[in-house]
């Protein structure tokens, strides 16, 4: 007869995950893997452009009109 000497002390009274354990967590592993590269491929999709602001867009529009009416941005009346 060999004896085996045990690398651990087993206990049937012990809940231990084992093999179902395991494939539970690494299918879950897998799925968070693939929604993270399902949201890494639609996120490069996105367009980040932030609209213009709108007091910017109105004073903007008040120095073209005043350079088209003959002024200079500086106030000064332009040539011609």
């Amino acid at each position: 007869m060999i004896h085996f000497v045990p690398l651990a002390e087993v206990d049937a009274d012990k809940v231990t995950p084992g093999l179902l354990g395991f494939v539970v967590f690494a299918v879950m592993a897998a799925g968070v893997w693939a929604l993270m590269k399902s949201m890494n491929r639609h996120m490069r999709k996105v367009d980040f452009k932030e609209p213009e602001d709108p007091s910017a867009t109105e004073n903007n529009t008040a120095e073209t009109s005043t350079t088209k009416a003959g002024t200079t941005k500086a106030g000064t009346p332009g040539r011609g």
